[in-house]
Formats: C-alpha cells, sequence, structure tokens
C-alpha cells in the first residue's frame, strides 16, 4: 500500500527541482507524514522542492498514470489491481506508469457507530446514515465491499459522500448520519474528535474476511487493540492491508535512490506522526506485493542486501 502523492497536481512530468506529492484526506495519517517525508526529501535532495497536495489511495496512483503527480502514498489492496488492470473501475485499466518504492505500515478499515444507533453489525445500517468518502478514495472502495459482504449496497442506506474524514465526523456529530467508515491509522485523529462529542463504538467485523476475500483475497484481517479508543474495553478485529509509497517509473533513477534512502534515517521523526513506523526496517519496506519496484529504490535495497523484482 503506497505512499500517495508528492507533489502538486498541474499536468506534466516535474522538473529535476520539483516533486509534486499527493497525500490523503484531511483527518488522515497521510497529510501530515507527507509533510514529514517532504522534509526528508528537501534535505537530501537540495535545490528540489516537494508540493504537496490532498489525495486518496486510487486517486494518487491515478494521478501518477496520468502525469499529474510525481510521487503519492498508495494501498496494497489497489495499487496491485491497477497495475495489473484487474480491479473495479477506474482500475481496470493497466497503470504501467507507477512504480513501487516503499511499504510503510499497515492500515485499519474502521467502522464507527455512535452508541445510541442501535447498529451492532454493519447489517444494522440498512435505512439509516452511512458517512464514507467520495469515489478515489481506496476507504469508500472498502465501505462498499464491506456492504456487499453483508449483502447491502449503498441503495439500502442513506449514504453521504465526503472529501475528507472532518466532514464525515460533523455528519455524524449533527445526527446525519449514525456510521462513519474510514481506512487509515490507528487512533485517528478524526475517531478521537468524534468520540469526544459522541460516545461511540467501532464495530467488529473480522468474520467477514471470507466474503471480503472472495471480492479481493488481498485483505487480511488487522486487530485494533482495547483502549484505543475512549471505552472501548477489548479488541477489535477488522479488516487491514499496508500503505506504499508510489513513484513515476519515469522519475530519475538517482532522485528515487536518495528518497529511499532518507525513509529509515527519517523514521524516528515519521514515528513521531504515526507511532508503528518505529517498527520500520528495510525488509519492511522491502515488501513484494505485486507492484514492480522502481529501479532506483531497487538500488538502494540492493546495497541493503535485500533483492526486489
Amino acid at each position: 500500500m503506497a505512499i500517495a502523492g508528492w507533489l502538486s497536481v498541474s499536468a506534466g512530468p516535474a522538473s529535476a527541482d520539483e516533486l509534486r506529492m499527493m497525500t490523503g484526506p484531511q483527518g488522515g495519517v497521510w497529510v501530515p507524514l507527507g509533510g514529514q517525508i517532504k522534509d526528508l526529501i528537501e534535505k537530501a535532495l537540495p535545490g528540489t522542492k516537494v508540493s504537496n497536495s490532498p489525495g486518496a489511495g486510487i486517486a494518487n496512483i491515478r494521478g501518477i498514470q496520468e502525469g499529474k503527480a510525481d510521487i503519492g502514498f498508495g494501498n496494497t489492496i489497489t495499487t496491485a489491481d491497477a497495475v495489473l488492470g484487474t480491479g473495479e473501475a477506474p482500475l481496470d485499466k493497466k497503470h504501467d506508469k507507477v512504480c513501487n518504492v516503499a511499504t510503510l505500515y499497515p492500515q485499519f478499515f474502521q467502522v464507527v457507530v455512535t452508541a445510541d444507533s442501535g447498529i451492532k453489525s454493519v447489517a444494522d445500517v440498512k435505512g439509516k446514515g452511512l458517512a464514507t468518502q467520495v469515489k478515489g478514495n481506496t476507504g469508500e472502495l472498502v465501505a462498499r465491499h464491506v456492504l456487499k459482504a453483508v449483502g447491502l449496497s449503498y441503495a439500502d442506506v442513506k449514504v453521504g459522500f465526503t472529501n475528507s474524514y472532518t466532514d464525515s465526523v460533523e455528519q455524524v456529530k449533527d445526527g446525519r448520519m449514525q456510521m462513519f467508515t474510514l481506512g487509515t491509522g490507528i487512533p485517528a485523529s478524526s475517531v478521537m474528535d468524534l468520540a469526544s462529542a459522541r460516545d461511540v463504538k467501532v464495530l467488529d467485523i473480522g468474520g467477514l474476511l471470507s466474503e471480503i476475500q472472495k471480492i479481493n483475497p488481498a485483505y487480511k484481517v488487522v486487530t485494533i487493540p482495547k483502549g484505543t479508543y475512549p471505552k472501548q474495553d477489548a479488541d477489535v478485529n477488522t479488516l487491514g492491508w499496508y500503505t506504499h509509497v508510489v513513484a513515476a517509473c519515469s522519475l530519475a533513477d538517482d532522485v528515487v535512490y536518495k528518497m529511499t534512502s532518507v525513509l529509515m534515517p527519517g523514521k524516528e521523526a515519521m514515528s513521531a506522526i504515526y507511532k508503528d513506523l518505529a517498527k520500520l526496517t528495510p525488509q519492511i519496506m522491502a515488501g513484494e506485493i505485486g507492484v514492480p519496484f522502481h529501479k532506483g529504490a531497487a538500488r538502494w535495497y540492493k546495497e541493503q542486501g535485500i533483492t526486489v523484482k
């Protein structure tokens, strides 16, 4: 799963001293993490300016394919589908200009409901309000998959599409929506914000794995430890994947080599934004996800004694 969006969104390739990076929705981890990576790159490449813009997993991959971005965050469950052209539209056409750089950390799909909503399982949202992200966001795609796994679709709920997690939270706070879904790290600042205003519960959806894997076998079960959120007194199993960094395959090898090389030295600073990044190793970064590595990144891994494809 990849880092979406490191550069501005104007069309055309970036110059040697300009990189366009796409990150994620406001209220998620990718925006501040993208800012930290921007600083690391600019220090490693003096004279280079990285311009960050909001994005989302699918949108970032499309941005790179269409020449609107040079770097970005991605999600493993959708990037591989895009590269192969085996995913749902718009990922049903090969995205052959996107290369892998590094896997970073696991993502958690979080299904949050208000305590007074009466919702005890995903199926219970039928006829009620569901806040999710706009199409082009991996979290929205996963929301559709989860609904399908319990025999529902958007036609069965009152769905609200938003451009940011912050907007989704506001819809739940004011009672328009009873369920909020998002895919990001834990604890999510947007969920903490909602929990400060309303009593909430994170649903355990680990039992849907077998049905979900019929849609995309890359899904896995991950655990949100008890105490992650206020009044969460038990572990919660949910669906997961990985965030990774991607880059345009046409980006200069030396540039991508230096970008890759700054991630390990920068993990302490990055872990201040998301603590799981303290566990980052070259082996995690080089994980095989079905997306070809950029030649510049492969060169750095080779120096670490790791061969990648």
